[in-house]
């Protein structure tokens, strides 16, 4: 299942080391667009100096990770769609260009459903996207979570609890589900 990755579910390191886990993992295959992951960069800057430059290495350790993921902008595709804002209309070109089944994004209003499902492509909010995930490998998905709270952990020298990290990244119904 190929899945291209809206700049909004980049930008909170939690969740997108989680959706690069399980990209890595198998579980799906990600998309994005270089103006995708412009995107996701610069927003970082808005924490302060030196954000966005440790946003852009980790961007370029995402493209490595998934050089086949990288979708070109297709000329005409742009020009024919219709959203609500305007300033997506790249995203879904990308979804349609690299023959996306869904778009993981938390902008619900500005995707809607009838106008990706004319394209044969599914919007999907992060948290529902990762429990199906979970519920279908929870083994795999265990692991993925796992390696990011660790981490999280590693790097504050602090215990960091799976369940706030989850919550705070507004993945409800995978904490839910992982605790059970």
């Amino acid at each position: 299942m190929k899945v291209l990755l809206d700049a909004c579910v980049l930008f909170p390191t939690v969740l997108r080391e989680i959706l690069q886990g399980a990209g890595e993992a198998g579980l799906f295959e990600p998309i994005w667009s270089d103006r995708i992951l412009g995107e996701w960069t610069h927003s970082s800057a808005k924490l302060g100096a030196g954000v966005q430059a440790v946003a852009e290495g980790e961007a370029a350790l995402f493209r490595a990770a998934f050089p086949r993921g990288r979708v070109q902008p297709q000329p005409g595709i742009e020009a024919r769609l219709v959203l609500p804002d305007e300033g997506d209309l790249h995203v879904l070109a990308s979804a349609i260009a690299g023959h996306a089944d869904a778009i993981v994004t938390f902008n619900a209003r500005d995707f809607p459903g009838h106008v990706l499902a004319a394209e044969g492509i599914a919007r999907r909010d992060p948290d529902g996207f990762l429990w199906e995930l979970y519920s279908h490998q929870p083994q795999k998905m265990g692991e993925v979570v796992e390696r990011v709270r660790a981490k999280a952990e590693a790097l504050s020298g602090n215990p960091v609890l799976l369940k706030p990290l989850l919550k705070r990244v507004r993945l409800f119904r995978l904490a839910k589900a992982m605790m059970a």
